[in-house]
Protein backbone atom coordinates (compact mmCIF):
# COMPACT_ATOMS: atom_id res chain seq x y z
CA UNK A 1 0.00 0.00 0.00
CA UNK A 2 1.28 3.42 -0.88
CA UNK A 3 2.65 6.05 2.04
CA UNK A 4 1.23 8.74 -0.18
CA UNK A 5 -1.90 8.69 -1.53
CA UNK A 6 -2.70 8.92 -5.34
CA UNK A 7 -4.72 12.13 -5.35
CA UNK A 8 -1.34 14.09 -3.99
CA UNK A 9 0.99 11.26 -5.71
CA UNK A 10 -0.03 12.77 -8.62
CA UNK A 11 0.18 16.74 -8.12
CA UNK A 12 3.03 18.01 -9.70
CA UNK A 13 5.48 20.14 -8.18
CA UNK A 14 5.79 23.96 -9.12
CA UNK A 15 8.19 24.37 -11.98
CA UNK A 16 8.11 28.05 -11.34
CA UNK A 17 8.87 27.97 -7.83
CA UNK A 18 11.44 25.18 -8.25
CA UNK A 19 13.35 27.50 -11.29
CA UNK A 20 13.33 30.35 -8.30
CA UNK A 21 14.56 27.79 -5.89
CA UNK A 22 17.43 26.66 -7.80
CA UNK A 23 18.36 29.63 -8.82
CA UNK A 24 18.65 31.24 -5.02
CA UNK A 25 20.50 28.17 -3.76
CA UNK A 26 22.76 28.57 -6.20
CA UNK A 27 23.49 32.24 -6.12
CA UNK A 28 23.36 31.73 -2.40
CA UNK A 29 26.44 29.71 -2.97
CA UNK A 30 28.36 32.11 -4.80
CA UNK A 31 27.41 31.46 -7.67
CA UNK A 32 26.95 34.50 -10.37
CA UNK A 33 23.29 33.44 -11.39
CA UNK A 34 20.88 35.24 -12.78
CA UNK A 35 17.29 34.30 -11.98
CA UNK A 36 14.43 35.05 -14.75
CA UNK A 37 12.22 32.55 -12.68
CA UNK A 38 10.58 34.50 -10.23
CA UNK A 39 6.95 35.84 -11.22
CA UNK A 40 6.84 38.32 -8.78
CA UNK A 41 7.63 42.16 -8.47
CA UNK A 42 11.72 42.92 -7.38
CA UNK A 43 10.31 46.00 -5.63
CA UNK A 44 9.54 46.45 -2.04
CA UNK A 45 5.67 46.76 -0.87
CA UNK A 46 5.26 50.65 -0.65
CA UNK A 47 5.93 52.02 2.62
CA UNK A 48 2.39 53.51 3.73
CA UNK A 49 0.39 49.48 3.40
CA UNK A 50 3.63 48.17 5.54
CA UNK A 51 2.42 51.09 7.73
CA UNK A 52 -0.90 50.27 8.07
CA UNK A 53 0.49 46.43 9.12
CA UNK A 54 2.68 47.66 11.27
CA UNK A 55 0.14 49.58 13.28
CA UNK A 56 -2.34 46.31 12.83
CA UNK A 57 0.16 44.74 15.21
CA UNK A 58 -0.45 46.89 18.06
CA UNK A 59 -4.85 46.32 17.58
CA UNK A 60 -5.56 43.22 20.00
CA UNK A 61 -8.50 42.49 17.91
CA UNK A 62 -6.11 41.67 15.22
CA UNK A 63 -4.47 38.33 17.08
CA UNK A 64 -8.24 36.68 17.52
CA UNK A 65 -10.07 34.58 14.89
CA UNK A 66 -11.83 36.75 12.64
CA UNK A 67 -14.90 35.41 10.21
CA UNK A 68 -13.30 33.14 7.34
CA UNK A 69 -14.57 35.18 4.35
CA UNK A 70 -12.85 38.10 5.54
CA UNK A 71 -12.48 40.80 7.54
CA UNK A 72 -16.10 43.11 6.78
CA UNK A 73 -13.69 45.92 6.05
CA UNK A 74 -11.90 44.59 3.39
CA UNK A 75 -14.76 42.50 1.15
CA UNK A 76 -16.47 46.17 1.57
CA UNK A 77 -13.07 47.65 -0.30
CA UNK A 78 -12.64 45.52 -2.68
CA UNK A 79 -16.50 46.29 -3.55
CA UNK A 80 -15.26 49.33 -3.74
CA UNK A 81 -12.03 48.46 -5.53
CA UNK A 82 -14.03 46.67 -8.07
CA UNK A 83 -16.48 49.38 -8.67
CA UNK A 84 -13.43 51.56 -9.18
CA UNK A 85 -10.99 49.59 -11.48
CA UNK A 86 -13.55 47.39 -13.40
CA UNK A 87 -16.90 49.13 -13.34
CA UNK A 88 -18.61 46.14 -12.05
CA UNK A 89 -21.36 46.12 -9.69
CA UNK A 90 -20.67 43.31 -6.65
CA UNK A 91 -21.92 43.17 -3.27
CA UNK A 92 -19.50 42.13 0.00
CA UNK A 93 -21.58 38.36 -0.11
CA UNK A 94 -20.09 38.16 -3.54
CA UNK A 95 -16.24 38.80 -1.59
CA UNK A 96 -14.31 35.62 0.14
CA UNK A 97 -10.87 36.58 0.99
CA UNK A 98 -8.00 33.73 0.86
CA UNK A 99 -4.53 33.05 1.33
CA UNK A 100 -3.34 34.45 -2.12
CA UNK A 101 -4.70 33.95 -5.41
CA UNK A 102 -3.04 30.55 -6.01
CA UNK A 103 -6.06 29.68 -3.11
CA UNK A 104 -8.66 31.50 -4.67
CA UNK A 105 -8.07 29.32 -7.91
CA UNK A 106 -8.51 25.84 -5.74
CA UNK A 107 -11.43 26.48 -4.54
CA UNK A 108 -13.25 27.70 -7.00
CA UNK A 109 -12.41 24.64 -9.19
CA UNK A 110 -12.90 22.47 -5.88
CA UNK A 111 -16.72 24.73 -5.41
CA UNK A 112 -18.23 23.81 -9.26
CA UNK A 113 -16.38 21.17 -10.77
CA UNK A 114 -17.73 17.27 -10.38
CA UNK A 115 -15.21 14.26 -10.78
CA UNK A 116 -14.99 14.05 -14.37
CA UNK A 117 -16.17 17.47 -15.46
CA UNK A 118 -13.87 19.15 -18.16
CA UNK A 119 -12.09 22.38 -17.81
CA UNK A 120 -10.85 24.52 -20.85
CA UNK A 121 -7.48 25.57 -20.30
CA UNK A 122 -5.83 27.74 -22.95
CA UNK A 123 -2.98 27.16 -23.35
CA UNK A 124 0.39 28.33 -22.63
CA UNK A 125 -1.66 28.28 -18.80
CA UNK A 126 0.36 28.55 -15.43
CA UNK A 127 1.59 26.17 -13.75
CA UNK A 128 -0.76 25.24 -11.23
CA UNK A 129 -4.07 25.56 -12.96
CA UNK A 130 -4.44 22.13 -14.49
CA UNK A 131 -3.16 20.88 -11.01
CA UNK A 132 -5.87 22.54 -9.29
CA UNK A 133 -8.40 21.08 -11.59
CA UNK A 134 -6.98 17.22 -11.19
CA UNK A 135 -7.58 18.05 -7.41
CA UNK A 136 -10.88 19.29 -7.67
CA UNK A 137 -11.76 15.56 -9.88
CA UNK A 138 -11.61 17.38 -13.00
CA UNK A 139 -9.87 16.80 -16.29
CA UNK A 140 -8.54 19.42 -18.12
CA UNK A 141 -8.44 20.08 -22.03
CA UNK A 142 -5.57 22.05 -22.98
CA UNK A 143 -6.42 24.39 -26.46
CA UNK A 144 -3.19 25.60 -27.62
CA UNK A 145 -2.26 28.69 -29.26
CA UNK A 146 1.26 29.56 -30.49
CA UNK A 147 3.28 32.53 -31.00
CA UNK A 148 1.71 33.19 -34.34
CA UNK A 149 -1.81 33.93 -32.83
CA UNK A 150 0.51 35.78 -29.63
CA UNK A 151 -0.73 32.87 -27.75
CA UNK A 152 -4.60 33.99 -27.70
CA UNK A 153 -7.37 31.12 -28.39
CA UNK A 154 -9.68 32.16 -30.41
CA UNK A 155 -13.88 31.28 -29.96
CA UNK A 156 -13.14 28.91 -32.77
CA UNK A 157 -10.19 26.87 -30.54
CA UNK A 158 -12.92 26.78 -27.93
CA UNK A 159 -16.04 25.31 -29.20
CA UNK A 160 -13.90 22.80 -31.17
CA UNK A 161 -12.62 21.25 -27.71
CA UNK A 162 -16.18 21.70 -26.22
CA UNK A 163 -17.76 18.65 -25.67
CA UNK A 164 -20.87 17.67 -23.50
CA UNK A 165 -18.68 17.03 -19.83
CA UNK A 166 -17.21 21.08 -20.51
CA UNK A 167 -18.17 22.60 -17.32
CA UNK A 168 -15.95 25.40 -17.15
CA UNK A 169 -13.39 27.82 -19.20
CA UNK A 170 -9.93 28.54 -17.33
CA UNK A 171 -9.32 32.85 -18.77
CA UNK A 172 -6.33 34.99 -17.72
CA UNK A 173 -5.82 38.47 -19.24
CA UNK A 174 -3.38 39.73 -18.81
CA UNK A 175 -1.75 36.53 -19.20
CA UNK A 176 0.81 34.60 -17.29
CA UNK A 177 2.97 33.41 -18.97
CA UNK A 178 3.03 35.02 -22.01
CA UNK A 179 1.90 38.69 -21.34
CA UNK A 180 -0.80 38.17 -23.74
CA UNK A 181 -3.92 40.35 -23.38
CA UNK A 182 -7.39 39.55 -25.02
CA UNK A 183 -8.95 42.40 -26.98
CA UNK A 184 -12.47 43.43 -25.14
CA UNK A 185 -13.72 42.14 -28.56
CA UNK A 186 -12.28 38.59 -27.96
CA UNK A 187 -13.06 39.15 -24.35
CA UNK A 188 -17.04 39.62 -24.92
CA UNK A 189 -16.60 37.02 -27.92
CA UNK A 190 -15.56 34.37 -25.39
CA UNK A 191 -18.24 35.45 -23.04
CA UNK A 192 -20.93 35.34 -25.11
CA UNK A 193 -19.77 31.94 -26.59
CA UNK A 194 -19.35 30.48 -22.54
CA UNK A 195 -22.99 31.92 -21.81
CA UNK A 196 -24.57 30.36 -24.95
CA UNK A 197 -23.18 26.66 -23.81
CA UNK A 198 -23.88 27.15 -20.34
CA UNK A 199 -20.34 27.28 -19.45
CA UNK A 200 -18.89 28.76 -16.07
CA UNK A 201 -15.69 30.99 -16.82
CA UNK A 202 -12.97 31.06 -13.69
CA UNK A 203 -11.48 34.76 -15.20
CA UNK A 204 -8.02 35.29 -13.25
CA UNK A 205 -7.23 38.76 -13.35
CA UNK A 206 -4.43 39.16 -10.88
CA UNK A 207 -2.15 41.39 -13.23
CA UNK A 208 -5.26 43.69 -14.18
CA UNK A 209 -2.73 46.43 -13.66
CA UNK A 210 0.15 45.61 -15.51
CA UNK A 211 -0.52 46.64 -18.96
CA UNK A 212 1.39 48.77 -21.74
CA UNK A 213 0.77 50.32 -25.40
CA UNK A 214 -2.49 50.77 -24.54
CA UNK A 215 -4.22 47.96 -23.52
CA UNK A 216 -7.14 47.32 -21.73
CA UNK A 217 -8.16 44.23 -19.92
CA UNK A 218 -12.08 44.96 -19.39
CA UNK A 219 -13.62 42.19 -16.98
CA UNK A 220 -15.30 39.55 -18.62
CA UNK A 221 -18.82 39.68 -16.90
CA UNK A 222 -18.99 43.54 -17.36
CA UNK A 223 -19.02 42.97 -20.96
CA UNK A 224 -21.71 40.23 -21.10
CA UNK A 225 -23.75 41.05 -17.63
CA UNK A 226 -25.06 37.45 -18.82
CA UNK A 227 -22.05 35.86 -17.50
CA UNK A 228 -22.23 37.25 -14.00
CA UNK A 229 -24.03 33.88 -12.57
CA UNK A 230 -21.40 31.64 -13.79
CA UNK A 231 -18.43 33.74 -13.50
CA UNK A 232 -15.66 33.56 -10.53
CA UNK A 233 -13.05 35.91 -10.75
CA UNK A 234 -9.88 35.56 -9.15
CA UNK A 235 -7.80 38.96 -7.85
CA UNK A 236 -5.56 39.85 -5.23
CA UNK A 237 -2.70 42.24 -4.31
CA UNK A 238 0.30 40.37 -4.73
CA UNK A 239 1.58 41.58 -8.32
CA UNK A 240 -0.41 44.88 -8.30
CA UNK A 241 1.06 45.97 -4.48
CA UNK A 242 4.28 43.75 -4.95
CA UNK A 243 2.81 41.81 -1.96
CA UNK A 244 3.50 38.29 -3.10
CA UNK A 245 4.51 37.63 0.25
CA UNK A 246 1.80 38.55 2.26
CA UNK A 247 -0.95 36.16 1.08
CA UNK A 248 -3.64 37.95 0.37
CA UNK A 249 -6.27 37.12 -2.47
CA UNK A 250 -9.84 36.87 -3.25
CA UNK A 251 -12.27 35.26 -5.03
CA UNK A 252 -15.81 37.01 -6.78
CA UNK A 253 -18.82 35.35 -7.68
CA UNK A 254 -22.59 34.09 -7.49
CA UNK A 255 -23.63 34.38 -3.60
CA UNK A 256 -24.08 30.93 -3.45
CA UNK A 257 -20.62 29.37 -4.85
CA UNK A 258 -19.01 32.04 -2.55
CA UNK A 259 -21.17 30.80 -0.04
CA UNK A 260 -19.80 27.17 -0.26
CA UNK A 261 -16.33 28.32 -0.99
CA UNK A 262 -16.76 30.12 2.66
CA UNK A 263 -17.83 26.55 3.73
CA UNK A 264 -14.54 25.02 2.46
CA UNK A 265 -12.55 28.12 3.84
CA UNK A 266 -13.69 27.69 7.05
CA UNK A 267 -12.27 24.18 7.71
CA UNK A 268 -9.09 24.70 4.87
CA UNK A 269 -7.66 27.51 6.90
CA UNK A 270 -10.23 29.68 8.49
CA UNK A 271 -9.27 33.59 8.60
CA UNK A 272 -6.69 34.90 6.53
CA UNK A 273 -3.85 36.40 8.60
CA UNK A 274 -5.32 39.62 9.98
CA UNK A 275 -2.40 41.70 9.66
CA UNK A 276 -2.09 40.85 5.92
CA UNK A 277 -5.53 41.73 5.20
CA UNK A 278 -5.15 45.45 7.30
CA UNK A 279 -2.31 45.78 4.99
CA UNK A 280 -4.64 44.62 1.77
CA UNK A 281 -7.28 47.65 3.29
CA UNK A 282 -4.33 50.23 2.67
CA UNK A 283 -3.55 48.81 -0.78
CA UNK A 284 -7.09 48.54 -2.46
CA UNK A 285 -8.17 51.48 -0.57
CA UNK A 286 -4.90 54.02 -1.56
CA UNK A 287 -4.09 55.80 -5.05
CA UNK A 288 -2.46 53.87 -7.97
CA UNK A 289 0.49 56.17 -8.13
CA UNK A 290 3.11 53.61 -6.09
CA UNK A 291 1.06 50.99 -8.92
CA UNK A 292 2.14 53.18 -11.72
CA UNK A 293 5.08 53.36 -10.98
CA UNK A 294 6.08 49.87 -11.01
CA UNK A 295 4.57 50.45 -14.51
CA UNK A 296 6.72 52.48 -16.03
CA UNK A 297 9.59 50.16 -14.81
CA UNK A 298 8.42 47.27 -16.14
CA UNK A 299 7.78 48.93 -19.46
CA UNK A 300 10.65 50.16 -19.87
CA UNK A 301 12.33 46.81 -18.95
CA UNK A 302 9.82 45.19 -21.27
CA UNK A 303 11.33 46.75 -24.16
CA UNK A 304 14.65 46.13 -23.15
CA UNK A 305 14.48 42.56 -22.89
CA UNK A 306 12.24 41.85 -25.91
CA UNK A 307 14.78 43.78 -28.36
CA UNK A 308 17.59 41.51 -26.99
CA UNK A 309 15.78 38.42 -27.31
CA UNK A 310 15.19 38.84 -30.67
CA UNK A 311 19.08 39.65 -31.29
CA UNK A 312 19.59 35.93 -30.34
CA UNK A 313 19.48 33.39 -33.38
CA UNK A 314 16.38 30.74 -33.48
CA UNK A 315 14.29 32.79 -30.31
CA UNK A 316 11.03 34.61 -31.95
CA UNK A 317 9.58 36.65 -28.90
CA UNK A 318 6.36 38.53 -29.77
CA UNK A 319 5.81 41.69 -28.03
CA UNK A 320 3.74 41.12 -24.48
CA UNK A 321 1.30 43.94 -23.86
CA UNK A 322 0.32 42.92 -19.96
CA UNK A 323 2.22 41.27 -17.07
CA UNK A 324 5.97 40.83 -16.77
CA UNK A 325 6.58 38.19 -18.26
CA UNK A 326 8.01 37.49 -22.06
CA UNK A 327 7.49 33.88 -23.65
CA UNK A 328 9.93 33.48 -27.00
CA UNK A 329 9.78 30.46 -28.90
CA UNK A 330 13.15 28.80 -28.86
CA UNK A 331 12.48 25.68 -31.10
CA UNK A 332 14.71 27.48 -33.74
CA UNK A 333 17.58 26.14 -31.28
CA UNK A 334 15.90 23.01 -30.65
CA UNK A 335 18.34 20.25 -32.09
CA UNK A 336 21.30 22.35 -32.66
CA UNK A 337 24.83 21.19 -30.63
CA UNK A 338 26.08 23.53 -27.57
CA UNK A 339 29.27 22.82 -26.31
CA UNK A 340 28.50 19.59 -27.02
CA UNK A 341 24.89 19.22 -25.37
CA UNK A 342 22.13 19.14 -28.33
CA UNK A 343 18.86 19.94 -26.77
CA UNK A 344 15.77 18.22 -28.02
CA UNK A 345 13.34 19.90 -26.11
CA UNK A 346 13.33 23.52 -24.27
CA UNK A 347 13.22 21.83 -20.78
CA UNK A 348 17.07 20.11 -21.82
CA UNK A 349 17.61 23.84 -23.26
CA UNK A 350 16.82 24.89 -20.08
CA UNK A 351 19.46 23.06 -18.09
CA UNK A 352 22.42 24.23 -20.70
CA UNK A 353 21.38 27.44 -20.15
CA UNK A 354 21.63 27.20 -16.21
CA UNK A 355 24.92 24.83 -16.36
CA UNK A 356 26.82 26.61 -18.96
CA UNK A 357 26.03 29.93 -18.21
CA UNK A 358 24.36 30.16 -14.99
CA UNK A 359 20.94 32.33 -16.39
CA UNK A 360 17.84 30.43 -15.10
CA UNK A 361 14.40 30.12 -17.31
CA UNK A 362 11.42 28.14 -17.07
CA UNK A 363 10.99 25.83 -19.83
CA UNK A 364 7.51 25.66 -22.07
CA UNK A 365 7.29 22.48 -20.95
CA UNK A 366 5.65 23.81 -17.46
CA UNK A 367 3.27 25.64 -19.13
CA UNK A 368 2.36 23.62 -22.04
CA UNK A 369 3.81 22.12 -24.64
CA UNK A 370 7.84 22.33 -25.69
CA UNK A 371 9.82 24.97 -27.82
CA UNK A 372 9.61 28.47 -25.31
CA UNK A 373 11.09 29.68 -22.39
CA UNK A 374 9.38 31.77 -19.47
CA UNK A 375 11.40 34.85 -18.73
CA UNK A 376 10.09 37.10 -16.03
CA UNK A 377 11.60 40.49 -16.54
CA UNK A 378 10.24 41.60 -12.59
CA UNK A 379 14.07 42.13 -12.05
CA UNK A 380 17.02 44.64 -12.39
CA UNK A 381 18.01 46.04 -16.40
CA UNK A 382 21.34 44.96 -15.65
CA UNK A 383 20.55 41.39 -14.68
CA UNK A 384 18.03 41.71 -18.42
CA UNK A 385 21.28 43.26 -20.19
CA UNK A 386 23.76 40.65 -18.64
CA UNK A 387 21.52 37.65 -18.69
CA UNK A 388 20.08 38.10 -22.11
CA UNK A 389 23.94 38.82 -23.01
CA UNK A 390 25.09 35.88 -21.55
CA UNK A 391 22.71 33.57 -23.75
CA UNK A 392 23.71 35.15 -26.82
CA UNK A 393 27.09 34.53 -26.22
CA UNK A 394 26.93 30.62 -25.31
CA UNK A 395 24.35 30.60 -28.74
CA UNK A 396 26.15 32.38 -31.41
CA UNK A 397 29.84 30.81 -30.27
CA UNK A 398 31.96 29.87 -33.32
Amino acid sequence: MSRISARIAAIAESATLAVDAKAKALKAAGRPVIGFGAGEPDFPTPDYIVEAAAAATKVVSNHRYTPAAGLPELREAIVAKTLRDSKYVITADQVLVTNGGKQAVYQAFATIINPGDEVLLPSPYWTTYPECVQLAGGKSVEVFADESQNYLVSVEQLEAARTPKTKALLFCSPSNPTGSVYSPEQVKAIGQWAVKNNIWVIADEIYEHLLYDGAIAPSMPVLVPELADTCIIINGVAKTYAMTGWRVGWMIGPKDAIKAATNLQSHLSSNVNNVAQRAAIAAVTGDLSAVHAMGEAFNRRRKLIVGLLNEIPGFICPTPTGAFYVYPSVKGVLGKTIRGKTPKTSAELATILLEEVEVAAVPGEAFGPSGYLRFSYATSDADIVEGIGRIKALLTEG
